[in-house]
């Protein structure tokens, strides 16, 4: 019998109250014969979870049910010629009619024909903070200039808790990017740092971002574009499907299910989402990010922490306020997964995660 894990499983970490009240536990070492054991238990886990994701790319997705022909947007919007048929395997739009991004769907060459013609500029956020930013903030960018938006002008904001060590990765502007970099504060707790991002970018798009770009995205810094994430992927509100929930029943999503927090959605939710990547306009970002660090103050009012932190907020808010463009896990992929028939192109790809190091903050 084959467990199907849920989606932390593969990080090995205490439930959060129990890493706050026994700290000394954690920090215990292993006696000397668990420690010889334990790499031979890790490799068995790692098999079995193996095992379940191959046998969950085998179950069903739903379809899209929109008649052939059918127009998302009035007039003659680039959006208008996705061709949700060509992918007969996956689910190529949702029930409230918003288009769900594969290979093959889209046309690469009319989208971005499209937008050459409206001039735009993307805003781009990310944070490295205490050893994200050793581990991954400069692959991230390097990847991100071949990769993110190719052809359009981008503007990179930047977060660091350390700005002089930023500034010896000497990063420079080029013809299509533009660099600015922010202080912030670092955060004894990993789950702070992540929260606070909302409150951070919310107040970005007010004082830099409505001023120079009509797009906004944000990503986690442990991740590297290994292809194309192009303009296909601009509407007003965008979400990305998280890649190990995709082909799973909702009864084994993360959502929060504590009803004092303001995350809280019980199995009433659409999809899972991935925090680690979500944009969309101005607008709707700021409002996103708005709306989850309400959500965030609230729980703390109350001394009340969300299941899954920024990302219980997060798909709370995309359960009252649907995304306008869903993208596939192509977006964001996690090579653990293994192979997966459906997955016939990899455009972001999850970095190797080091918790042991990134996470420390003292």
């Amino acid at each position: 019998m084959v467990r199907l894990y849920t989606q932390r499983d593969s990080e090995a970490v205490y439930p959060e109250q129990q890493r706050v009240a026994y700290p000394e536990r954690q920090r215990a070492p292993y006696p000397e014969r668990q420690r010889a054991a334990y790499p031979e238990r890790q490799r068995a886990a790692y098999l079995e979870r193996r095992r379940a994701a191959f046998l969950e790319g085998l179950l069903p997705m739903d379809v899209c049910h929109l008649p052939k022909g059918f127009k998302l947007k009035p007039g003659n919007h680039v959006d208008n010629y996705l061709d949700y048929w060509s992918r007969t395997d996956v689910q190529t739009c949702t029930n409230w009619k918003a288009p769900i991004i594969w290979d093959g769907t889209f046309n690469p060459t009319s989208y971005d024909a499209t937008y050459k013609k409206q001039n735009i500029v993307i805003g781009l956020t990310v944070f490295a903070v205490g050893k994200y930013l050793d581990l991954y903030l400069e692959t991230f960018l390097a990847s991100a200039d071949e990769h993110f938006m190719p052809g359009f002008s981008v503007v990179y904001y930047i977060f660091v808790d350390d700005l002089l060590k930023f500034e010896r990765l000497n990063l420079q502007p080029n013809a299509r990017r533009k660099i600015k970099s922010f202080q912030v504060k670092m955060h004894k707790r990993w789950q702070d740092i992540s929260m606070s991002r909302m409150e951070t970018i919310s107040k970005l798009i007010e004082d830099h971002v409505k001023h120079e770009a009509s797009y906004v995205f944000c990503f986690d810094v442990d991740q590297r574009f290994q292809g194309r994430f192009g303009t296909e992927t601009l509407s007003e509100s965008v979400a990305v499907l998280h890649a190990w929930y995709y082909r799973r029943p909702k009864f084994m999503y993360s959502y929060d299910r504590n009803p004092q927090s303001a995350a809280y959605l019980g199995s009433r939710g659409d999809f899972y989402y991935h925090a680690a990547v979500f944009g969309g306009t101005w607008q709707s970002v700021r409002n996103l990010t708005e709306s989850c660090s309400r959500g965030i103050l609230q729980d703390k009012q109350k001394n009340v922490e969300a299941a899954w932190h920024d990302e219980s907020h997060l798909n709370k808010y995309f359960w009252l306020h649907k995304p306008t463009k869903v993208l596939s896990p192509e977006y964001c992929w996690d090579r653990r997964i293994g192979w997966r028939r459906d997955i016939h192109v990899v455009r972001m790809l999850w970095a190797t995660k080091e918790y042991d190091i990134s996470r420390l903050t003292d």
